[in-house]
């Protein structure tokens, strides 16, 4: 990662399921609500306006029984290939790019999380990375779910 880069926190999987596939399971609160997230947390929506400008505001509850009251405001929404969020936080915030791009094996999600500052993905780094790929194993168990 080059010094510019260094606000920037990269995740990417290939899924074995459709770009089409993959879009509905973001676009679906529901089935959104079933995978959001880092092993073991559940979540509450309180409100999922998927449209450009929209709001997505839901709280996340931990192992732990810790709930964590969480915004988004949607920035960009172009199905089924790419989607802009922006994640206001005054200890992590963040704009979210989640790419979707075919592959000979199925279809590529990228995230892409530009923070506010070197400094608070710096912090929350490690943390970020672990739990991207938690929710990557969660979207792969419900796509494969899904399929049967």
């Amino acid at each position: 990662m080059s010094a510019g880069n260094d606000h920037i926190i990269i995740s990417r999987r290939v899924f074995t399921a459709t770009r089409e596939a993959m879009w509905e399971a973001f676009r679906n609160p529901k089935a959104l609500a079933r995978w959001w997230g880092p092993s073991g947390f559940t979540n509450v929506f309180h409100a999922f306006e998927f449209r450009h400008g929209g709001t997505w505001d839901f709280t996340m509850t931990g192992p732990d029984g810790n709930g964590y009251r969480m915004q988004k405001h949607f920035v960009e929404i172009d199905p089924p290939a790419r989607l802009v969020f922006d994640h206001p936080d005054a200890t992590h915030g963040f704009r979210m790019f989640i790419e979707l791009a075919e592959r000979d094996e199925g279809a590529e999600m990228s995230w892409r999380m530009a923070f506010d500052s070197a400094e608070e993905a710096g912090r929350v780094r490690n943390i970020v990375v672990a739990a991207n790929e938690q929710n990557f194993d969660r979207l792969a168990d419900y796509l494969s779910e899904a399929r049967t």
